[in-house]
């Protein structure tokens, strides 16, 4: 009994992990246009679509203009990034955000992000891309843009930068039980299934000593930067009482397994630390994602505010956050 409590207490323990964000109310409101260009194309792209939970999913942007794609994290949806669109849009820059399944393999949602940006690389003059995946999106992130899948783009000419937020890069801790083969043949086939039921067809993706986590590839020459923004999660806290206790930890992810020695060594990577939670980064209710966009504007991933627009700026960041 002890042992299945132990069991049980792991698998609940991976559900918290891969899943970052807390329930919310879809956001259904579309961007605003800020200072983006005016939209020459109207598409429908498989698992594109603009920052929202509406269901119209159509892609409306410059075909002459860089495009960043954002890529949500376990249990999120695009609607997660529809405020840090908004911060994009009242930079000038386009963005879109890309959908998926958050129980399927990696492998399979990473193929589906090849094929949505090569189709978008298609609709652009500009062949710009910048994809920024925040926890488990940036291990899809990664994934697709993989030197070994390179058979599935057709466009290697596209000039690619990628960023990856907050994500457990060398696998998360607490699913290191359901990578153990002795266990799963000492429960008699029960643990795959029990960690089945918790993450669904990654579960044996998202372990510290899968294939996919240990033998990660060298990523395409069109990825020719790669930032990889690492947060120190300890001490963090999403939600606190009034009188200041922490109701709700912002803790997801500790610094080892956001660092991986291979991936850690691709020539185009720069390291980003940062004392922030795991949602603070990426922005929520009353917290904006100060940091993140300090980042994102010195790695020039995002347009720098003009002194004159700062004030503007705020403004926005008291009514999105």
């Amino acid at each position: 009994m002890r042992k299945r409590a132990r069991l049980f207490l792991a698998l609940a323990l991976l559900a918290l992990a891969g899943c970052a964000f807390s329930p919310y109310e879809p956001e259904l409101q579309p961007i605003e246009p800020g200072r983006r260009p005016p939209p020459d194309v109207a598409v429908s792209i498989a698992h594109l679509g603009p920052c929202t939970d509406s269901p119209d999913r159509t892609l409306r942007f410059n075909s002459n203009y860089p495009v960043t794609v954002l890529v949500h994290g376990c249990n999120g949806s695009a609607g997660n990034f529809r405020s840090l669109a908004q911060l994009y849009a009242f930079h000038g820059q386009q963005s879109v955000c890309f959908s998926y399944n958050d129980r399927d393999s990696l492998v399979v949602s990473s193929g589906q992000l090849i094929g949505a940006l090569d189709e978008l690389a298609s609709r652009l003059r500009d062949r710009r891309l910048t994809v920024i995946g925040h926890s488990m999106g940036g291990l899809v992130a990664r994934k697709a843009l993989e030197l070994e899948r390179r058979g599935d783009w057709r466009h290697g000419d596209a000039n690619i930068r990628l960023a990856t937020i907050s994500a457990p890069i060398s696998g998360i801790a607490v699913s290191s039980t359901c990578g153990v083969t002795a266990l799963q043949w000492l429960s008699l086939g029960a643990l795959p299934g029990m960690c089945w039921l918790v993450t669904g067809d990654n579960w044996n993706e998202i372990t510290p000593n899968s294939d996919f986590i240990r033998r990660p590839g060298a990523v395409l020459p069109s990825v020719r930067r790669y930032l990889k923004v690492v947060t120190d999660e300890r001490d963090t806290c999403r939600r606190r009482t009034q009188d200041g206790n922490c109701l709700e930890s912002d803790y997801v992810f500790s610094l080892a397994e956001q660092y991986q020695p291979v991936v850690d060594g691709y020539p185009q990577l720069v390291n980003v630390e940062v004392d922030a939670g795991h949602v603070e980064i990426v922005g929520y209710k009353d917290v904006a994602p100060r940091k993140l966009l300090s980042i994102l504007q010195r790695e020039d991933m995002l347009a720098p505010t003009p002194p004159e627009r700062r004030s503007a700026l705020e403004r926005l960041l008291a009514l999105l956050y």
